[in-house]
């Protein structure tokens, strides 16, 4: 997987007051867990579709290999449900 690029988005997601774990699953799946820390702008987040395409051209995986799960909020989750 793409160290430096990872190294990047983290640094972006930190700045906005996020964190990022990525772990290499079975069957070629990349989990990827985005959590909010207190000071995490709400507004900073990309959609999770943009997420995952930026995720892809970093780790070199196919954007729907990811498994992407966001902060809960009462308005955006993974597929758009509660």
């Amino acid at each position: 997987m793409g160290a430096e690029a990872l190294d990047g988005i983290r640094a972006a997601l930190e700045a906005d007051g996020y964190r990022i774990e990525v772990k290499e699953g079975t069957s070629g799946r990349v989990g990827v867990v985005i959590s909010a820390t207190p000071e995490a702008c709400a507004d900073c987040l990309v959609p999770p579709p943009v997420m995952r395409s930026i995720l892809g051209e970093a780790l070199g995986v196919p954007g729907d290999s990811i498994d992407l799960t966001y902060p809960a909020t009462d308005s955006q989750t993974e597929g758009g449900e509660p």
